[in-house]
């Protein structure tokens, strides 16, 4: 069933939290950074990625990351998450009844440390090309927890990922 509903632009929102662990690598947003920990996980880890294909996932009413990617299935074993982030595009722009454009994305990503600024450009840059947008229409924000909770003692990183999606067939935006 059809409804004016289905013109309308849609919000999306991603959340994800990966534990650090010492020597393992640290990829945020499809970019490596350079540090002594590196995040728990069964793809590569990106939480950053991990929290927008989610927000897509949900601005498009098409699940969640889990469902598209369980850690259950050996073919997703250190997959780039760069790649689980193209396939949740192609969803939602492409194979997605309407199909949809990708009107903005903003993450935000709380971390201890290591410092994220000088890898901000070129997380914006990464994440743009891999779904097909201008740069200018992706926000990253890093932010610490002033030492508090699991995040500020270096146990972890959490990401909150927020997108809006607009059917194709309509330019209200």
């Amino acid at each position: 069933m059809s409804s004016s509903i289905d013109n309308c632009p849609r919000v999306g929102n991603g959340y994800d939290v990966h534990a650090l662990k010492e020597g393992l690598p640290m990829r945020l947003c499809g970019v490596d950074i350079p540090s002594a920990k590196g995040f728990v996980a069964h793809s590569d880890g990106d939480v950053a990625i991990h929290a927008l294909c989610d927000a897509l996932l949900g601005a498009a009413a098409l699940g969640d990351i889990g469902l598209h990617f369980p850690d259950s299935d050996p073919r997703f074993k250190g997959i780039d998450s760069k790649e689980l982030l193209a396939h949740v595009v192609r969803l939602v722009t492409d194979e997605g009844r309407p199909s949809y454009d990708i009107v903005n994305a903003d993450i935000t990503i709380a971390l201890q440390e290591p410092k994220l600024r000088p890898h901000i450009d070129t997380m914006r840059q990464t994440l743009a090309e891999v779904m097909n947008i201008d740069k200018g229409r992706v926000s990253v924000k890093a932010t610490t927890t002033e030492r508090l909770g699991f995040v500020g003692r270096g146990e972890g990183c959490e990401v909150w990922a927020t997108v809006m999606i607009a059917p194709r067939n309509v330019n209200q935006y």
